[in-house]
């Protein structure tokens, strides 16, 4: 066993913790007092999760650490850094391309997290004999007060949190543990009268600093929402088919930020130039084989294609418009909304002939023209 791992103080923990492969690991208390549970009830309170059900049936048991578990001392969180080798901003300017979210464009890091944790988590209690449990986004525990808590950065006014050496770009995952262990000191804020995540926000889904409301927000739109996207907000999205990385990429802590150095997360050169034509005739089984152990597979294919055809809508691209006709007939109702949707934004005229409306003889004759030309 390494020498880290023969001792359960903080410094033989956080050490075993980069041994396994994080980039950064610090310590919280985890039975101390906190306001974040009061500000995760006030959220959900007002709706904001939209139907994120989730958080309202666990709210009680996510208000604070030891609500999930009292037995909880010591929170060891830590940090894999996923800085990308480009510009997550640039794929906004060309509108036949998918704009997918920085951490979805190769494996799913909740994997890879999990996988390293187990490892500490293991290691750890060989070597001290507590009881340990570990977290990445998937239980009923607030990872990021924690990591406020421990150090690790601050919560920023986008709600994320933000790192001096990281800047917007780090997974993070819990490892709780009965341990007694020395804590760091809490992450102070270093926002200032910075406002640029607020302000690159394309569907302003922050009533203020600080608070974010989910409903408004491309990320749980185009990933958590289930339904047709409202109207609202379909525009808005661009070309964002899979999150949205406004809000983090603007921050100007991201000048101190690094390229991972996890090669799993590295970009997978077919998603930075992903062309929406070809993703929109995705069925189900290509869509599974094409984003397997992607986290994008959570969505489905439906909800996805639904995406692309919103962004197909958006792109003015007129060349598009046979890919959309072809998701007319979709099986999914959901597919199949969003595909009316796109053709009327990209030709009314050719959407209103489809459907069997009659148009002025002479404006009718030239859009069919047009239409037999490309065909």
């Amino acid at each position: 066993m390494p020498e880290a791992a023969e001792s359960y103080d903080a410094a033989g923990v956080k050490a075993l913790a980069r041994e396994v492969g994080f980039d950064v690991a610090r310590i919280a208390r985890a039975d101390t007092e906190w306001d974040a549970g009061e500000r995760l009830r006030q959220f959900v309170g007002e709706g904001r999760h939209g139907e994120m059900a989730w958080m309202e049936t666990t709210l009680e048991r996510r208000v604070h650490p030891t609500a999930m578990w009292p037995d909880a001392k010591s929170a060891v969180v830590v940090g894999l850094n996923y800085g990308p080798a480009h510009d997550p901003l640039a794929v906004l300017e060309r509108p036949d391309e998918a704009a997918i979210s920085v951490y979805a464009h190769n494996a799913d890091y909740h994997d890879l997290m999990k996988k390293r944790l187990k490892r500490l988590a293991r290691e750890f209690h060989q070597a001290s004999g507590h009881e340990v449990k570990v977290f990445v986004d998937t239980a009923p525990l607030m990872e990021k007060p924690l990591a406020e808590r421990a150090g690790l950065g601050w919560r920023g006014k986008h709600t994320n949190l933000v790192s001096r050496e990281h800047g917007s770009w780090l997974f993070l995952g819990v490892m709780l543990t009965a341990a007694e262990l020395d804590p760091d000191a809490a992450e102070i804020d270093h926002c200032g009268s910075c406002r640029a995540c607020l302000d690159v926000c394309p569907t302003d889904a922050f009533p203020a600093p600080y608070q974010l409301d989910a409903r408004r927000c491309i990320s749980y739109l185009t990933i958590e929402h289930a339904g047709p996207i409202p109207h609202e907000f379909r525009e808005a999205m661009g070309n964002r088919i899979y999150g949205c990385d406004d809000c983090l990429a603007v921050c100007p802590w991201n000048k101190f930020a690094s390229v991972s150095r996890e090669t799993k997360l590295h970009a997978r050169p077919e998603l930075l130039d992903a062309q929406l034509a070809d993703l929109a005739e995705l069925d189900d089984a290509a869509f599974r084989e094409v984003f397997s152990g992607s986290p994008i597979k959570r969505i489905g294919r439906d909800r996805f294609v639904r995406n692309v055809l919103i962004a197909i809508g958006n792109s003015a691209d007129a060349g598009l418009v046979p890919t959309i006709v072809a998701r007319l007939d979709d099986d999914s109702a959901l597919v199949r909304g969003a595909a009316v949707w796109a053709l009327a934004r990209l030709d009314a005229n050719r959407f209103a002939i489809e459907r069997g409306a009659r148009l002025p003889d002479e404006e009718e004759t030239t859009v069919r023209a047009e239409w037999e030309a490309e065909a």
